[in-house]
């Protein structure tokens, strides 16, 4: 049974925000790639469409989250669903930090407006 420890987690960091990976193929997973978020104050990530659906729960704070144009303002203990081909954008108008807990399967890419596409080492 793989265990990962908080202390093996490896970090990324991209567009103002931390991404702390746990289960990737990497350290032992098999479909699903986790890692946990950290969206700093004042974080306005870019809008990116992704390939894969991401179960999105946030832990600690509160974010605006716009999915496909409509903007919703979620708590501690919300938990968003983003389908495959859907446009997300996360934005923290806090001054506080805020913890979320990110799922979805292998592969994920992100592709940004300027059709950059982006492949996180964190989900893949």
């Amino acid at each position: 049974m793989p265990v990962i420890r908080s202390s093996e987690a490896v970090t990324h960091e991209i567009h103002g925000a931390r991404f702390v990976s746990y289960a990737t193929p990497l350290t032992g997973s098999k479909e699903l790639c986790a890692w946990r978020g950290e969206i700093p104050p004042g974080t306005e990530a870019p809008a990116h469409t992704v390939n894969r659906e991401e179960i999105f729960h946030l832990l600690i704070g509160e974010l605006l989250i716009t999915l496909d144009g409509r903007t919703d303002r979620i708590t501690a203990g919300d938990t968003v669903i983003i389908n495959p081909g859907a446009t997300l954008a996360v934005t923290n108008p806090t001054d506080h930090t805020a913890i979320s807990w990110v799922t979805t399967s292998i592969g994920l890419e992100a592709r940004l407006a300027d059709g950059t596409r982006l492949s996180p080492p964190w989900a893949n």
